[in-house]
């Protein structure tokens, strides 16, 4: 499983011209479910995720995880994050996990997240969707369960 964490000053993601998830200071968390990915890898990224320290302290470090730091998350399923292009410039999405897997692993992610007390709001899984990025910093993280990077 990957995913790419920003931390933001505010991010929303759009479907059909509704929004359908908003968040001001927080993170916004883009996931990827890999083939073979199991609730292993959903806890992974979710203990991450809630334990990054990206959020300034008050000596301008940073040292603080999102629920210390009273943010929010905004959680949007991206299969394309398992994009492959090491062979020619077309990504292959072989390794990607199918529809049903992807869902209900991204599903467990968000309800851990949840469970550790976050606010989360979310995109639609498997729809066209426009997201607003307002990145703070920048920071981007990227996490991957099984360590390629």
């Amino acid at each position: 499983m990957r995913a790419v964490v920003q931390r933001v000053k505010n991010s929303k993601v759009t479907v059909d011209g509704t929004i359908t998830g908003s968040i001001g200071q927080g993170l916004m968390v883009l996931i990827g479910v890999k083939k073979g990915d199991t609730e292993a890898d959903a806890d992974y990224i979710a203990r991450k995720i809630a334990a990054l320290r990206v959020f300034d302290d008050e000596n301008g470090v940073m040292n603080v995880n999102i629920k210390d730091a009273g943010g929010e998350i905004l959680a949007v399923s991206q299969f394309t994050l398992l994009g492959d292009v090491r062979k020619g410039n077309r990504p292959s999405y072989f390794d990607a996990a199918g529809p049903e897997e992807a869902n209900a692993l991204y599903r467990s992610v968000i309800d851990r997240l949840k469970a550790n007390g976050l606010h989360v709001e979310e995109g639609i899984f498997q729809t066209e969707m426009l997201v607003d990025i307002a990145n703070d910093g920048p920071v981007t993280i990227l996490l991957d369960s099984q360590k390629e990077f």
